[in-house]
């Protein structure tokens, strides 16, 4: 009978300890859960503890995880109506400045029709602009209707660069375009736009060298539209199709960084990729083309 007292004492006795490890270590864990800094190992084991802990350190790096994203989207949003304003506000400053000239009665004629076509110029900038703001959002938000057709790029992209001929005056211009191409499945005047913000984008941050390049890679068609960009940066490249993004520090109002958005977005939107990069001083942007199925 003694000894069994005695064993039923040290039981208790043991059990008591456990419950006090235990205690003790939960208090602790609970201290830690408060700082943000949970630990997930006890001094007395139990895997149920431990497990919950476990999870319970999941849940808070996630937290953690998530404040820091919407902390970086805020930042990012912040910047992106900054870059807005001060791309709507350019144009708008310029046609307010030209409006108030006009009202001056000692103008000639030829001076109010030369201060008529600039207001006039501002303002097609400016409605383009508006236009590029509102098909990003559509695009990026799948509202942007688009076909699915076959397209012969080597057709659209010949008529084109025929057309932005004399605007090639003063690069060194290379185009070699491949005939005999398969075409591709995708959405005309998207495919257009496509070329079209590429070739633009070319001409406006080239400095002195031009290339169209289009030919066929395996089941891919390849257009590669390349410049010099001596200014450009590896860490410039990985942000080009960003959106509002411009390598122009100062935003003089050159770019508003939505060109190369469009284009990304298009072109993902059609079933196709899109990538740059950088070689020296000579940027590229190669769009590959899935070829249509026979």
């Amino acid at each position: 009978m003694l000894i069994l007292l005695a064993l039923l004492v040290l039981l208790c006795l043991g059990l008591g300890l456990r419950l006090y490890a235990l205690e003790r270590d939960i208090r602790s864990c609970a201290r830690q859960l408060r700082s943000g800094r949970p630990r997930v190992s006890m001094a007395a084991p139990n895997a149920a503890a431990e497990e919950l802990l476990t999870a319970i350190k999941a849940l808070l790096d996630l937290r953690e995880q998530e404040e820091g994203d919407y902390r970086r989207q805020e930042r990012a949003i912040r910047q992106q109506i900054a870059n807005i304003s001060h791309d709507l506000r350019t144009p708008l400053t310029s046609i307010l400045g030209y409006l108030q000239l006009l009202e001056g009665e000692g103008l000639t004629a030829e001076e109010r029709r030369e201060y008529l076509a600039i207001v006039q110029g501002r303002a097609k900038a400016l409605q383009s602009m508006i236009v590029s703001f509102y098909d990003l959002s559509r695009l990026e938000g799948g509202e942007y209707p688009l076909s699915r057709e076959r397209v012969d790029l080597y057709h659209m992209l010949s008529e084109l660069a025929a057309e932005f001929y004399n605007d090639f005056e003063g690069f060194d211009m290379t185009v070699e375009l491949r005939e005999g191409l398969p075409s591709v499945t995708a959405d005309p005047a998207g495919v257009l736009r496509v070329f079209t913000n590429l070739i633009r984008n070319a001409m406006e941050h080239g400095r002195s060298r031009m290339s169209i390049l289009l030919y066929q890679e395996g089941d891919e068609v390849v257009s590669v539209f390349a410049n010099d960009a001596p200014g450009l940066t590896s860490e410039d490249v990985e942000h080009v199709f960003d959106r509002f993004f411009t390598a122009d520090k100062m935003r003089t109002g050159q770019s508003t960084g939505l060109g190369l958005a469009i284009v990304k977005a298009l072109v993902e939107r059609m079933g196709h990729t899109v990538s740059a990069e950088l070689e020296g001083d000579l940027f590229r942007v190669v769009v590959r083309w899935q070829t249509a199925k026979q």
